[in-house]
């Protein structure tokens, strides 16, 4: 988990919202089997695309009130930031090839 960074409401304006390149933020719960399945395939997405993304990790139980201003309904949900704005969300497991994709879309 190298290239992944732990957020919360401390640091999220500045690692997330400042950020100099986009930002996929993992809302994410311990008990959630689902988030278990995408966990390795966010850090994997991590290494692969360290240059030029940002992962982020957010505990929503931990941190509820992040949850809350982000409208998170559902996890995981991947949502993805670039120069302080979400431009992207995903619900769900999804797979390694699919998110890629998603990232190249945010990237270009």
């Amino acid at each position: 988990m190298a290239n992944v960074k732990n957020v919360d409401t401390n640091n999220f304006t500045s690692e997330v919202l400042e950020s100099n390149q986009p930002v996929l933020v993992d809302f994410w719960a311990p008990w959630c089997g689902p988030c278990k399945m995408v966990g390795p395939i966010v850090e994997t997405l991590a290494e692969e695309n360290a240059d030029k993304l940002t992962v982020a990790k957010v505990n929503v139980d931990e941190n509820q009130s992040l949850a809350a201003q982000f409208g998170i309904r559902g996890i995981p949900t991947l949502a993805f930031f670039n120069n302080g704005q979400e431009v992207k969300r995903v619900v769900g497991a999804q797979g390694k090839a699919q998110l890629q994709k998603i990232i190249d879309e945010v990237l270009a």
